[in-house]
């Protein structure tokens, strides 16, 4: 497809084509997480945020350039998932502007759009770091621009880009040392270089072909550590449709069922024996797994519910069941355990989410919105959520108030330090200084071999991680594990240690790790049920 002038409706196919395309590899780039562990999320979060920018466009009827480009930014905004996502709506906040007052556009106006998105990208972003998805963008700008100073073609612009993209996500390992050691690229480069491949593919008439292909990911320039094959992360999609049936037939195969719904969607539980199976999962296409099931027997008490719809009463729930105060605090958590001990501490809206659930922009600001006050502090308590959160304040009139918080032990430090004789900023000031007591540690399994600050990783071993920042301990123990980074975290110097137990661990096997605590340090340990997911224990130490 070759046109001297694109309108709406061709910018609105190019990322609809993108989005598809970028889908494709989700699984792929979540599965590029310098730390080895089985949270990746920036490709689940990019996917999530081109489809709200997408059902924002769909619900316009203006086909201007102009107007989609709007639709797409403001939908891209409002959909934002973790830093990948908010970085990704500024894009789009760029390229609107520079597609602003045109009803079509050419090759050498998306050119100067794609510079403008670069740019709006870099300021949207406090610290800005080379390597990232930002060396990507620029790197695919300055490519498009030069191409269209000879050409004004539309295509040959995105193809300049796109191949300018491809080279600079192979070069982000020798800019971000942190990369090179993992021996990964950049997850959201590959993401956007995907995203744009996908829209080249519309442009040349060959979005047909994204049916029945895969993309091929980027890899580093040059092999800079050994490559074990990845497992690739599932991503958890936070919101879909529950569903729940139970199948009755002959000879049913547990294992088969699990092994084909797998592919479907999340959160998947089958139980049952040869008679009668009982499915949970998580689903965009529901009827999907109605018609699979029913080749196989037949169907009784189906619930199929709208997760938006939950999430939404789930909101409004919290709302009703709090008092009428001054200053309310919004968190976001995941886990039955920490939801429970954060909704025991006051007056919290919690927001579900958490590592591979980040919630959205607009999920955030729904919860702020539902708050019985117009005095808001709002704790991400998790790095990749921080970014969304601060999109949160230009969009409300309620005075909102961020703390950053990048772990759920932070958040509760913050919690205890709250005063109600405070008022919102004595309090903001009282709790960022109550975090900077707390570390926190984190310990789950390394899904795949790799070397980080100077440590063999096996695929399996257990990993200890430090404020999100640093891999300081590996073993095969759990609890060997645990020590090591409590020795390298100063335990030593700690008056409380806190042990939070995930979801698949036994209170039994809890409370030996806290007497193996208990038996090396003076520290005061405590255990309690945190419930989370992917990590077998968050520990505190203050």
């Amino acid at each position: 497809m070759k046109t001297d002038l694109a309108d709406g409706q061709t910018l609105k196919e190019m990322f609809a084509s993108g989005t598809a395309w970028l889908e494709k590899s989700a699984p792929d780039i979540n599965a590029i997480n310098v730390f080895p562990v089985p949270d990746g999320d920036t490709g689940t979060n990019m996917v999530l945020t081109m489809q709200f920018a997408l059902q924002e466009v769909k619900s316009s009827s203006d086909n201007q350039a102009s107007s989609v480009a709007k639709s797409l930014a403001h939908g891209a905004l409002m959909g934002a998932r973790g830093n990948s996502g908010v970085i990704l709506s500024q894009f789009f906040r760029g390229l609107a502007k520079g597609l602003e007052g045109k009803t079509g556009f050419d090759g050498g106006d998306f050119a100067r759009a794609l510079a403008g998105a670069s740019q709006a990208a870099y300021k949207g972003i406090a610290n800005p770091v080379e390597g990232t998805i930002l060396t990507v963008l620029k790197d695919a700008s300055k490519a498009g621009q030069e191409a269209g100073k000879n050409d004004a073609a539309l295509v040959s612009v995105l193809e300049a880009a796109v191949k300018s993209a491809e080279e600079s996500v192979a070069r982000t390992p020798s800019l971000l040392p942190v990369l090179r050691d993992a021996g990964v690229v950049d997850a959201g480069g590959q993401g956007l270089y995907l995203l744009l491949e996908g829209a080249l593919q519309f442009l040349k008439g060959e979005s047909h072909k994204i049916q029945y292909r895969r993309p091929r990911l980027v890899v580093a320039e040059k092999e800079l550590v050994p490559r074990a094959a990845r497992r690739l992360a599932q991503p958890e999609t936070p919101h879909g449709y529950c569903t729940n049936l139970v199948l009755k037939g002959q000879n049913l195969d547990l294992d088969k069922i699990a092994k084909d719904l797998k592919k479907k969607g999340q959160s998947l539980i089958v139980t049952g024996d040869e008679a009668l199976v009982r499915i949970h999962i998580h689903s965009f296409k529901p009827g999907e797994i109605l018609q699979y099931a029913t080749k196989l027997g037949r169907l009784h008490d189906i619930t199929i519910n709208n997760m938006d719809d939950q999430y939404a009463e789930f909101i409004k729930m919290q709302r009703e069941r709090m008092p009428q105060v001054d200053i309310t605090m919004v968190t976001v958590a995941t886990g039955d355990g920490f939801f429970e001990l954060l909704n025991s501490l006051g007056n919290i809206i919690i927001v579900p989410g958490g590592q591979t659930m980040n919630p959205s922009v607009n999920e955030l600001l729904q919860a702020v919105e539902s708050a019985p006050s117009d005095n808001i502090i709002l704790l991400p308590n998790n790095k990749n959520i921080m970014s969304a959160a601060a999109q949160v304040q230009s969009l409300t009139s309620k005075k909102v108030k961020v703390i950053p918080t990048r772990n759920i032990p932070q958040g509760i430090a913050a919690f205890l330090a709250f005063g109600y004789d405070l008022n919102l900023e004595q309090n903001a000031r009282a709790m960022e200084k109550a975090i900077g007591r707390v570390k926190a540690i984190e310990v789950t399994r390394a899904v795949r071999e790799t070397r980080l600050n100077g440590l063999e990783i096996k695929k399996g071993q257990f990993i200890a991680i430090l404020n999100d920042e640093d891999l300081i301990a590996r073993a095969d123990r759990v609890g060997d594990t645990i020590l090591e980074a409590l020795d390298k975290a100063g335990a030593d110097k700690a008056a409380i240690v806190t042990v939070y137990y995930g979801a698949e661990i036994k209170g039994a096997e809890a409370q030996e790790i806290a007497q193996e605590i208990r038996g090396r340090y003076q520290a005061q340990v405590e255990v309690v049920y945190g419930g989370q997911p992917h990590y077998s224990y968050v520990i505190s130490l203050e």
